[in-house]
């Protein structure tokens, strides 16, 4: 039994998938001492705790996954 070709993406999604762990990868290290220093360490912790939650949705949404058959 020949498996099925994987069904292309469009671009964008593709580019959408390639951007996210960049993504996260970028704003979380800068976002969080950010805030520490500037508005508080509570905000700081705060949205780490936020911003790698959303990160983590968001890479889950996206993540190609092979398919079980």
């Amino acid at each position: 039994m020949a498996n099925a070709p994987a069904p292309q993406g469009s671009p964008t999604l593709k580019a959408l998938v390639a951007f996210t762990p960049l993504a996260g990868a970028l704003v979380l290290p800068v976002a969080v001492p950010l805030l520490m220093v500037r508005v508080s360490i509570g905000a700081g912790v705060l949205a780490a705790v936020v911003l790698s939650s959303l990160w983590f949705a968001a890479m889950l949404r996206t993540s190609e996954l092979p398919e079980h058959g």
